[in-house]
């Protein structure tokens, strides 16, 4: 059993500045929880300076440890698995959701295989299908109890730790660098295109091939400048409480998630697994009455809670692969929950891992997320794979941690924007049902993230 070293820090409400004070360190990573001004949301994770590094494209993996790395095909769960171990068992502090183990993203395009659903579409990025790290200490902030902790696990080289501590015991204050847009960002599709793709869709639920499909429209545009005050920018415009920030080379992530995909935790001696799938959006209103009236029509919307029921449904099946039989419970249907330019439906879907199954089972077994692909899922990923004009990328992946402590987190990347070389990708989409109006998803699939790109339109050369 390892024992971890753990320290108290003075607490901060917003956490921009303790990460300010470690992002350049190697491979700094920021899952944020979108706090002081997300309404939901309680823990911030920080680390840097991974042990190890994985990146995966296709079957092809290549772990980093240093100035080494070797090269295999061995599957990257099977791979992310044997990181865990070598670091396994820990003592879990209390009220910690991580202490040490796995960070990092497993993009929509890795679930492929599980599927069996190939492309030869373009690829969207150069970003890796998968990219994790095996970090051994951690920054922790829980807005709940207004705590900062420190954790180590022992095998966290000694100069690494000092080098942490000194840098947070410093005043640190925001970088003033620049970010900049060079121009508008451009849908790969035009309007037309993507009306013509949702009428396709219901060709293929009225020919019964599905119930229900995800299908998302891309757009990009070309930037220059610190991508970290692009985050600041987003974040302080669009908080979200499973939100990250992860830079390496000419690539990043600037995610601002609202939607949670798995997360695994234990209780009462068992683990239990969560899911909480949204379907159905409508803007924010302009006044209170206004605001209120969108939230009733909302909430009373047959058509958004029959595509909710859809996904409850099959994310209650993705977790009959690894959950006890029985255990599988929906406590909350078609939940109201508040963001800064949208209203969602969220539902709950909760159950209990079986005892030779793991966190890690458990994300593969419901790769990639029900509520970015549609219903069911093989034939709506082939239908996606046909009507969208590149892959995906990390888009609709999920990013996130998991514990030595078999503890697990994760999002669904969407409201995410990626950074590759000099140029940004961000999507926008939604579910396509039989009674859907083209008009009104296109709208819908704008309103999504049209605050995310007017954030960075704003800082237009």
């Amino acid at each position: 059993m390892f024992k971890i070293l753990s320290e108290e820090i003075p607490y901060q409400s917003n956490s921009e500045m303790l990460f300010e004070c470690l992002r350049d360190l190697p491979e700094a990573i920021w899952l944020d929880s979108g706090k002081p001004r997300s309404l939901q949301g309680r823990y911030d994770i920080i680390s840097a300076c991974p042990e190890a590094i994985v990146e995966t494209k296709g079957k092809q993996s290549c772990i980093y440890r240093g100035n080494r790395h070797t090269e295999t095909q061995q599957d990257c769960f099977e791979i992310a698995a044997d990181l865990l171990t070598a670091i396994q068992p820990i003592e879990q502090p209390k009220n910690t959701p991580f202490v040490c183990g796995l960070l990092g993203y497993f993009g929509y395009d890795i679930g492929r295989e599980s599927q069996s659903v190939n492309s030869d579409k373009p690829l969207a990025t150069e970003l890796p299908d998968v990219r994790i790290g095996l970090y051994l200490w951690s920054l922790v902030i829980d807005h709940e109890l207004r705590k900062n902790m420190l954790y180590f696990h022992p095998n966290c080289p000694l100069d690494i730790q000092d080098n942490i501590r000194a840098r947070l015991n410093k005043v640190c204050t925001n970088t003033k660098t620049n970010f900049m847009l060079q121009d508008l960002f451009k849908p790969t599709v035009n309007k037309e295109q993507y009306k013509a793709a949702i009428n396709r869709v219901k060709n293929y639920i009225s020919a019964g091939d599905c119930y229900q499909v995800n299908y998302a429209q891309h757009l990009c545009a070309p930037f220059k400048g610190d991508l970290w005050q692009a985050y600041k920018i987003l974040r302080n415009a669009n908080p979200a409480p499973y939100s990250a920030f992860w830079q390496w080379r000419d690539q990043a992530i600037l995610s601002l998630s609202p939607e949670r995909f798995i997360q695994a935790y234990p209780q009462d001696g068992q683990i239990k697994a969560q899911t909480k799938p949204i379907k159905g959006t409508v803007l924010r209103g302009k006044t209170v009455e206004e605001d209120q009236e969108n939230a009733i029509r909302l909430s009373n919307s047959d058509k958004d809670r029959a595509e909710n029921l859809m996904i409850v449904d099959l994310l209650r099946n993705d977790l009959g692969k690894t959950c006890v039989a029985g255990s599988i419970r929906v406590p909350k249907l078609f939940d109201l929950e508040s963001f800064p330019n949208v209203h969602h439906l969220v539902s709950t879907v909760t159950g209990e891992l079986k005892a030779d199954c793991s966190p890690l089972n458990l994300l593969e077994g419901c790769f990639p997320g029900g509520s970015i692909t549609g219903a069911p899922k093989k034939r709506s990923m082939e239908i996606i794979d046909e009507l969208e004009p590149i892959q995906r990328s990390v888009y609709c992946g999920s990013i996130g941690y998991l514990c030595a402590s078999n503890q697990m987190d994760t999002n669904i990347a969407i409201r995410t924007v990626i950074a590759d070389n000099s140029t940004l990708h961000c999507w926008g989409g939604g579910g396509i049902v039989a009674d859907s109006d083209a008009d009104s998803e296109f709208e819908e699939s704008m309103n999504k993230i049209r605050l995310i790109l007017q954030t960075l339109e704003a800082t237009l050369d």
